[in-house]
């Protein structure tokens, strides 16, 4: 009878050893840890050869985390804050979302995004904070603490399609030219574009978004925010000169307003059928014009009416955040880490990426780029420029200043009626903001 009780209990012994492993095995599985599948989504805006692009570093990640999938969700650049926002109120959004400057500190102030310094420290993390260039973080560092990792940088600059110059009888190299000359100024940048569109082609097509209009105005030795964060576009001279000059081109017919395009017609597809001269961008359309067979393009950076040569010019950036709902946290914040660490930003932008490495030990994936042929000039103007931080901290306050300058470059303003708008509407803006953060 000993015996067989003995025997008894070795055997309920061993089954509940199983059972238990078999629980944990159970456990691990939901869980989503190194025993169980862990999958994870990821929004951002972009083109199609954008997201090819974003794909790359995805791709990488789960080949060595095999136990990890990643789906990638494209969304559109136009609602994608708005759907964003309601995402987040029910918890429904994607585990990981690309956050632009201006939207930052609207996200932040959710309190639905998770806040990164401690991770970034941590031996976990595939990147540090210093290994940034030190000017990136911009809106996304409040009070010391980190919300968002850039993926990357985009210092804006122009684009000019050679085809279109050689086409209206001016110099294909003449941009180049004169910058070498130190002649790239707006006085010669408007005789070329009244020449293109003097031959039935279009000029510049110029655009309202924040990038574009700061990297106008600081071209100009510009400002709209003073040191402390107030607006002061109706005292700065230089801020007036500039939309001045930009209005003046519009209404001439010697630059394209983006808005007054056809529906579903931009800057990039004109420029890619070869009807317009000039389009101002990041790196962000680089893969998409070089797929082009039929396109020979160049970068050059804004011209200035300073005298120098080169200006600051935006840089805009997207930052990669966590939702606070996330099922899988410490997995999303290695994810996390790893595409924007240097590895992670090798895999997106080497052989023609669509934008520039925030982290300084990758500079020579530009350095080394074939096309087109002066890919150094965003490293030049990446080195000079900067991340807005004034209006971008204000919720709402790009977009209310954009439509105003839209009814400008529709005729439907004059520049004193737009600047007193402007002026009015910032100042509100900019006071409801302190009035909510006390």
């Amino acid at each position: 009878m000993k015996k067989r009780l003995g025997w008894l209990s070795i055997i309920c012994f061993v089954s509940m050893l199983c059972l238990t492993a078999c629980s944990n095995e159970t456990n691990q599985g939901a869980n989503g840890n190194e025993e169980g599948q862990v999958s994870l989504t990821m929004t951002a805006w972009g083109n199609p050869a954008e997201q090819a692009v974003y794909q790359r570093a995805i791709d990488a990640y789960m080949e060595k985390n095999e136990n990890v999938s990643i789906e990638l969700i494209p969304a559109p650049g136009d609602t994608y804050l708005q759907q964003l926002l309601t995402q987040l109120q029910g918890s429904q959004a994607p585990d990981l979302f690309y956050v632009g400057e201006v939207q930052m500190a609207q996200l932040i102030a959710t309190g639905r995004i998770i806040e990164l310094t401690d991770f970034l420290e941590s031996e976990e993390s595939y990147v540090s904070i210093d290994d940034f260039a030190p000017g990136i973080w911009g809106p996304a560092r409040k009070e010391d603490k980190i919300y968002g990792a850039s993926v990357d940088a985009n210092p804006m600059l122009l684009y000019y399609n050679k085809n279109v110059l050689a086409e209206v009888g001016i110099d294909p190299d003449e941009p180049q030219r004169l910058y070498e000359a130190g002649e790239w100024n707006w006085e010669n940048f408007q005789r070329i574009n009244e020449e293109v569109t003097a031959s039935g082609k279009y000029g510049h097509v110029l655009e309202t978004g924040a990038h574009h209009l700061f990297s106008w105005l600081w071209s100009n030795g510009g400002e709209m925010y003073g040191e402390d964060g107030s607006f002061v576009l109706a005292d700065h001279t230089q801020g007036q000169e500039t939309f001045s000059y930009l209005t003046e081109n519009v209404w001439a017919g010697n630059f394209t307003y983006a808005g007054a395009l056809p529906e579903g017609q931009g800057g990039d597809a004109m420029f890619m059928s070869n009807q317009t001269a000039f389009v101002s961008a990041g790196r962000w359309f680089t893969p998409m014009f070089s797929e082009n067979e039929a396109l020979d393009f160049d970068y050059i950076p804004y011209p200035t009416n300073t005298g120098e040569i080169l200006e600051p010019s935006f840089i805009a950036t997207a930052y990669l955040a966590v939702g606070d709902h996330t099922e899988n946290k410490e997995e999303a914040l290695r994810f996390l880490s790893y595409y924007t660490s240097e590895q992670g930003q090798r895999d997106r932008l080497e052989n023609e990426g669509n934008a520039v490495p925030s982290v300084v030990s990758a500079d020579d994936i530009i350095e080394n780029a074939t096309i087109p042929d002066h890919a150094s000039y965003l490293i030049d103007t990446r080195d000079v420029g900067k991340v807005e931080d004034k209006q971008a901290l204000v919720p709402g306050l790009s977009e209310q200043l954009e439509s105003i300058f839209d009814l400008l470059f529709l005729g439907q303003l004059d520049l004193d009626e737009a600047i007193e708008r402007l002026d009015k509407t910032a100042n509100a803006l900019i006071e409801e903001n302190k009035q909510a953060q006390n």
